[in-house]
């Protein structure tokens, strides 16, 4: 009977634990979009709020951090909870991570909003949106254990890259035509690298993920 309460205690400080991230996942979800949100509406109120909003991302890792360590020392988890546990100390990381990619995108959409727009935004709204998918697919995968969603992130980065390319073709293109463009340029072209480190970021937890389930390192494998 001890041994069955034990048990659940556990199962019960592994779900908080999963809870924690979710919460974490869903935040900066949301830091995605409202600095995408910020920049093209050209909304400075919202931009400056998001920054505010990374504080939040950051009280969390630092919860989450402390709840792992005190399982890892009063449980000694093995085996797979073992790598549940050592994961999820890996993978708010990369989530805190994401929140401060999100305030260096809301930070660059404050000096663009200062300027004249320089094209309309098309194809980072879609990055954004892809990127925002990736994270919250990753994270489905952690939770329910699902290695086939964790590959198939893994593999949506490619459309990431993809359109952080064509972005920086397009930008190039502008800067040779008229080097007055150059200053704006170069802030769309940071927001798009951080669009792309975003997606880096899910990856990583894709792969981190497979690792749980198979137990087995991909990273630098996947096609």
């Amino acid at each position: 009977m001890e041994r069955e309460h034990f048990s659940k205690q556990f199962d019960t400080e592994l779900n908080e634990i999963r809870e924690k991230l979710l919460e974490m996942g869903g935040k900066v979800e949301l830091m995605i979009g409202n600095a995408m949100q910020s920049l093209v509406e050209r909304d400075t109120e919202l931009a400056e709020r998001t920054i505010a909003f990374d504080h939040e991302i950051n009280q969390l890792e630092m919860e989450i951090d402390e709840r792992c360590l005190e399982v890892l020392a009063r449980r000694q988890p093995a085996a797979r909870d073992l790598r549940f546990i050592t994961l999820a100390l890996k993978i708010v990381t990369d989530l805190e991570r994401i929140g401060d990619q999100c305030a260096n995108i809301a930070k660059r959409s404050k000096e663009l909003n200062l300027e004249p727009s320089l094209k309309p935004y098309i194809d980072l709204p879609r990055m954004a949106q892809a990127a925002s998918d990736m994270v919250k697919e990753a994270l489905d995968a952690f939770v329910r254990g699902d290695d086939a969603l964790a590959i198939k992130v893994c593999q949506d980065d490619q459309v990431v890259d993809d359109l952080n390319e064509q972005i920086q073709r397009e930008l190039l293109t502008f800067m040779m035509g008229d080097p007055s463009t150059i200053s704006r340029a170069i802030k769309i072209n940071h927001v798009s690298k951080c669009l792309e480190r975003i997606a880096d970021h899910a990856t990583n937890v894709a792969e981190m993920v497979i690792f749980m389930v198979k137990g087995k390192d991909i990273r630098h494998t996947i096609a």
